[in-house]
């Protein structure tokens, strides 16, 4: 079988027609469970559970206990359900892994296997292991990646969840909410339940969301560079005050932020040459993070080329101070703040 987009997957295991085996994987750690749930609620619906499913960790499973349970025939039904979460085939040998593909090729009919990772990164195109396995896998049954969802997805999904919840929440607030919390929809639905749970029927105002959302390191940071941008000096080391008082990693500050004003060079870039702001889309991973470009395109206007170019310097030679500092990492931070507000205003100031 080909690979199945989610909706496909759905839609099989709602028939009640199941394959050998499925394989789930992908960034969003949320839809694989939720998948993974659904397999059990369906396939998994069987008399016997005690006998007919069987769930193993695959960190601590062989590939022998996996074929032992299953071709064991099922107790008194059609067929049996078997699950393993989080096999690492990239850590399996030429004989596991041989094992492992005979399998995948003489699978009963009487037994549906599923292979998921809610906690493995899974390439299948850059591991050749993984990339082997997922064929072997669409050549008996179903494989399905569960991508990070876009911008537009999250705001929709968000909007019908709180709906469902009794609460009116905006594709703009939706919005909001994806620029602080970022695009996992595990924090996402956190974040919106607390929300429902504090306002518990009527509209989730901009004001609720910026008074009761946890703002990840990334809302942070951006805010950082916005306010360098903007020239507010107090706001800038007011954030950062806040980064040392979370115990934040300098570094990893850094890697944000430097990540921020690549947003804004791409953007000025783009719109310079006469493209769309939103064109680094086509050549960078920006799924589930369109805001990050918006939000670029909103704060750039001040900034010109050589202003960005002179700001990635800077932040390159932070880096490189960083990861050789013997002294104070705050001052190096601190005086990183000072060059780039620099930068940013030395355009007004002509």
């Amino acid at each position: 079988m080909p690979q199945h987009t989610e909706s496909e997957l759905k839609k099989q295991l709602d028939s009640g027609e199941f394959a050998r085996v499925y394989f789930f994987y992908g960034p969003e750690k949320f839809m694989i469970e939720k998948y993974t749930k659904r397999f059990l609620e369906k396939a998994g619906n069987l008399p016997f559970p005690d006998f007919n499913v069987q769930r193993f960790d695959g960190r601590e499973t062989s590939v022998d206990t996996i074929a032992d349970a299953v071709e064991a025939l099922p107790f008194m039904a059609e067929r049996k359900c078997v699950t393993v979460s989080d096999f690492d085939v990239e850590t399996c040998g030429a004989v596991e892994l041989g094992k492992l593909h005979e399998l995948l090729e003489n699978l009963p009919d009487s037994t549906s296997l599923l292979f998921y990772c809610p906690g493995l990164a899974v390439d299948v195109k850059k591991s050749s292991k993984w990339k082997k396995f997922a064929a072997a896998v669409n050549q008996a049954g179903v494989s399905t990646v569960m991508e990070r969802r876009t911008g537009a997805e999250l705001e929709k999904t968000l909007c019908a969840a709180a709906a469902k919840r009794g609460c009116d929440l905006s594709r703009p607030n939706a919005s909001r909410i994806v620029s602080y919390a970022g695009n996992d929809l595990r924090t996402l639905y956190h974040e919106l339940e607390k929300l429902c749970s504090y306002q518990e029927k009527g509209e989730i105002t901009a004001a609720l969301i910026d008074r009761l959302v946890t703002k990840n390191l990334e809302a942070n940071v951006f805010a950082l560079g916005k306010a360098i941008i903007a020239g507010e000096y107090d706001k800038a080391y007011r954030v950062l005050d806040l980064l040392f008082y979370q115990n934040e990693e300098p570094v990893n500050v850094l890697a944000v932020l430097s990540s921020s004003y690549l947003d804004l060079y791409r953007v000025r870039s783009s719109i310079q040459s006469g493209l769309s702001a939103q064109t680094p889309a086509q050549y960078f991973d920006y799924k589930g993070k369109e805001f990050r470009l918006r939000n670029a395109e909103r704060d750039v206007r001040s900034l010109s080329l050589s202003a960005l170019r002179e700001s990635l310097d800077v932040l390159l030679e932070t880096d490189a101070a960083l990861k050789g500092a013997r002294g104070s990492r705050r001052i190096i931070m601190e005086k990183m703040i000072a060059r780039l507000l620099l930068a940013a205003q030395k355009e007004k100031m002509a």
